[in-house]
């Protein structure tokens, strides 16, 4: 009676027991021989299975940026054509880089203010803003804030010749950030401009515009017959393009020298901020103040190389009384 019911009792058990697939039972490796060969086999496919999925699973994506190059010239870097800044298109942090510099060269860059600040007045300047004088023995951390303006403006200027250590430096400020830089230098000496109209009358009288009249000859066409009428016209200078406030062209000056005491080396505008006469304050301030020995006539000013938007600053500044001067190569380093 006990072992029958025994008996039931491990046929129950076996029934309700939960069934091990045959992938999931590891067996013991035969000893030897072709079985040994396939037991490796299967049990190398197993675990190499179980391994990707785990890799599967664990993976994590990558998301890259892609470009297609069809020859284009700016495939990898681009030029802003504004502020001249080359960066790299989808890359986050060039792009972040460039919109800061941009910013930066348009607007003014940011200026909190010093504790010590030489503050000049200058007439018609009110509430708009400020202007700051800055000279080489000030401390470090105003020369390296002239160092980022000049680098600012290097971009329109030119590089590696703005700056010198004998420079005095004139910073207007407006909003919190500075807008525009002067650079002014100590010369001896400085040359005035001829208009081109004098130039030509000390060398002879204008030409006229003439025109040469060549007979007509005719030029057939089908059935009919046209007649054309050549006009040749000589060599001439025009009378308008002679100005002397006509700020394109080359530039002719005077042998004789003419003691001066300024030179202005370098002045720069934020684009945002042009025509607001602030180059002409700054002008001002460097008259009334680069000088101890009291405030300069305009006629103690000079100018050095200058873009066409300087040329029309200096004779709308100096009307016909232009000055300009070069530059010493020996003084052209960075402080």
């Amino acid at each position: 009676m006990n072992s029958h019911y025994t008996r039931m009792q491990q046929n129950i058990e076996s029934f309700f027991k939960k069934s091990v697939p045959a992938s999931s039972v590891h067996l013991p490796p035969p000893a030897f021989g072709d079985d040994l060969v396939v037991w490796g086999k299967q049990h190398c496919v197993q675990q190499t299975s179980k391994h990707r999925a785990i890799e599967s699973v664990t993976r994590k994506r990558s998301y890259g940026q892609f470009h297609l190059e069809f020859g284009q010239s700016d495939f990898l870097m681009r030029t802003c054509s504004e502020c001249g800044m080359k960066y790299s298109p989808g890359d986050q942090g060039d792009e972040k880089a460039h919109m800061e510099f941009h910013k930066n060269y348009t607007h003014g860059i940011r200026f909190k203010g010093w504790c010590n600040e030489r503050i000049l007045n200058v007439q018609g300047l009110d509430d708009f803003g400020r202007i700051i004088f800055v000279q080489n023995c000030d401390p470090p951390a105003k020369i390296n804030k002239v160092k980022d303006i000049v680098k600012m403006m290097e971009i329109d200027l030119g590089y590696g010749w703005i700056y010198h250590k004998l420079c005095k430096v004139y910073l207007f400020v407006a909003a919190h950030k500075i807008v525009g830089c002067l650079v002014a230098e100590p010369i001896k000496e400085a040359f005035r401009v001829v208009s081109s109209l004098e130039k030509f009358e000390h060398s002879g009288p204008i030409k006229k515009e003439a025109r040469t009249r060549v007979e007509p000859s005719p030029l057939p066409f089908g059935n009919i017959i046209l007649k054309r009428e050549l006009v040749k016209k000589d060599a001439s200078v025009k009378k308008n393009d002679m100005s002397v406030g006509k700020p394109n062209g080359a530039t002719f000056c005077e042998e004789k020298a003419i003691p001066v005491t300024c030179g202005i080396r370098a002045i720069w505008v934020a684009p945002y901020h042009r025509r607001k006469h602030i180059a002409t304050r700054l002008l001002e301030a460097a008259r009334f103040s680069f000088s101890g020995n009291g405030v300069l006539d305009r006629h103690q000013l000079a100018f050095s190389q200058a873009t066409e938007i300087g040329k029309a600053l200096a004779f709308s500044y100096m009307g016909d009384h232009l000055l300009v001067y070069k530059s010493n190569e020996d003084r052209r380093q960075l402080g």
